[in-house]
C-alpha cells in the first residue's frame, strides 16, 4: 500500500494519487489503480492512507469470518452446481437432535453421509427447521448443493442428477445405516433457494395417550403418556385463548435466540383421535356399532368406566390390551420460540388433568415469564408434520 502513495513535498501541501478498487482482489485486499493527483495536507493524508490499510484489514477479516457462509454462496452461484430442496422423514428417539454435532448422531449428519456416498464428495445440507433430540418428523425439508463430477473421469463435470434418482440412491445408503431417516421428496429449486428463509409456515403435532395401564411397548417414545383422564372440553378453551398474535416469552425456553417473543399462532387446537395401532375387522365394527351404538373406528377407545371384567364373555378378551385415549395437538404458525410448543402442550395437559384452569392460562400468559410456565411436555411426542414452501 505505501509503495503506492506517491507524494510530493512543497512548503505544506503535497501531491498523492487517489485510489479506486478494481475488480481484481487479492486474499485480503482489493487492488487499487490511481486515477489523478490533487492536493492534500499532510495530516489528512497520512490519514487517508491508515484508514485505507484499515478497511482493507477490516474487509478480509470480515471475509475470513464468514467462513463457511461465503464457500457456501460461492458454491451455489456456480452454474455446474444444482440445489435440490429434499423433503425428509425420522424417528427422532436415537439422534441428538437434527443439527449437525461433533461427536453425536444427528439426522443432518446421518444424511450429509448418505449423500457423500452418492455422489462421492463432502456436502454440507441446511435444514428449514431444527428439531431436539428425540423429537420426530413426518416432513422437514432441507436444501443441498450438489456439483455431479464423474467417478470415472475425475474432474469431468455431468449433467445434475434427476430429482427421482436422487432420491432413490440416498435412501439406498439411508437404510444401510439404521433406517431411521428417509428422503420422501426431492425437487430442483434456483441456486438462492433456500430452505430455511423460504419457508412460509410450519405445522407440529402433540399426541398424548391418556389411560391407566401402562404404554404398548409399539408406542415407545412415540408419545407421551398421561395416567390421568384429560378434560377435552377445558383443554379447546384453553387452546382458544392461546390462538392469535401474543408475547409468548412465558412460554420461550431459556437461550432462544430469536429477537423477539411475539408469534402469531394460527392454528392451536386439541383433538380425539383413533389411538393407535388397532385394526378392528367388520365383524367387530359392526358388533361395537350394535352393542355399543359406536364405531371403534371414530370413537377411538373404551369409555372411562369400562373395564374388561365388564364384559359377559371373559374368554373373548383375554390378551387384548386396553386401548388409551389418544389425543393430537396441532400447532400451527410461521415459526416458532424454542421449546415453544413443547412448552404450550405441558400447560394444556394441566388443564386437562386439573391442575390449571383456562384462566390459570391467560395470567400464565400475561406473566410474560417463563418460570411461570409449568414443565414442559417431553420430546417423544413432537412431531414436526409439515414445513410449506411456494415452489418455483
Amino acid at each position: 500500500m505505501n509503495s503506492r502513495i506517491t507524494s510530493k513535498f512543497n512548503m505544506r501541501c503535497f501531491f498523492v494519487w487517489r485510489f479506486q478498487p478494481t475488480v481484481i482482489k487479492t486474499s485480503s485486499c482489493f487492488l487499487l489503480k490511481p486515477l489523478r493527483p490533487f492536493h492534500l495536507s499532510f495530516d489528512r493524508t497520512i490519514h487517508l492512507a491508515r484508514e485505507t490499510i484499515k478497511g482493507c484489514e477490516n474487509r478480509g477479516r470480515r471475509r475470513r469470518g464468514r467462513g463457511s457462509s461465503s464457500s457456501e454462496s460461492e458454491l451455489s452461484m456456480n452454474p455446474r452446481v444444482q440445489r435440490y430442496l429434499v423433503a425428509i422423514e425420522y424417528i427422532g428417539t436415537r439422534f441428538s437432535g437434527s443439527q449437525q454435532q461433533a461427536k453425536d448422531r444427528t439426522v443432518v449428519g446421518v444424511l450429509q453421509e448418505a449423500f457423500r456416498k452418492f455422489v462421492g464428495q463432502p456436502v454440507k445440507i441446511l435444514c428449514s427447521s431444527r428439531t431436539d433430540a428425540g423429537v420426530h418428523a413426518l416432513s422437514n425439508v432441507c436444501h443441498i448443493d450438489v456439483e455431479r463430477i464423474s467417478k470415472r473421469k475425475p474432474g469431468e463435470v455431468l449433467p445434475p442428477h434427476e430429482p427421482g434418482v436422487v432420491q432413490r440412491a440416498v435412501n439406498h445408503f439411508l437404510q444401510r445405516n439404521d433406517g431411521d431417516v428417509m428422503v420422501t421428496d426431492v425437487r430442483s429449486v434456483p441456486s438462492n433457494y433456500h430452505a430455511r428463509y423460504k419457508a412460509r409456515e410450519r405445522t407440529y403435532f402433540y399426541r398424548l395417550l391418556s389411560g391407566s395401564d401402562p404404554l404398548s411397548i409399539l408406542e415407545k417414545d412415540r408419545a407421551w403418556h398421561v395416567p390421568e383422564e384429560l378434560d377435552l372440553r377445558s383443554m379447546q378453551e384453553a387452546c382458544r385463548v392461546l390462538v392469535g398474535s401474543h408475547d409468548f416469552t412465558s412460554f420461550r425456553a431459556a437461550g432462544c435466540q430469536a429477537k423477539s417473543p411475539v408469534r402469531c399462532l394460527d392454528e392451536f387446537n386439541v383433538i380425539e383421535v383413533p389411538s393407535t395401532p388397532y385394526f378392528p375387522s367388520i365383524m367387530e365394527r359392526a358388533e361395537s356399532i350394535l352393542n355399543n351404538g359406536d364405531d371403534p373406528l371414530t370413537y377411538p377407545s373404551q369409555t372411562k368406566t369400562e373395564t374388561a371384567s365388564d364384559t359377559t364373555n371373559f374368554g373373548e378378551t383375554f390378551g387384548i390390551r386396553r386401548r388409551h385415549r389418544c389425543y393430537v395437538v396441532t400447532a400451527r404458525a410461521r415459526g416458532f420460540l424454542y421449546h415453544q410448543v413443547r412448552l404450550l402442550v405441558g400447560a394444556l395437559k394441566c388443564v386437562g388433568t386439573g391442575e390449571l384452569t383456562v384462566s390459570d392460562i391467560e395470567r400464565i400468559l400475561e406473566a410474560k415469564t417463563v418460570s411461570a410456565a409449568k414443565p414442559m411436555a417431553p420430546a417423544s411426542g413432537l412431531y414436526l408434520a409439515r414445513v410449506k414452501y411456494e415452489l418455483p
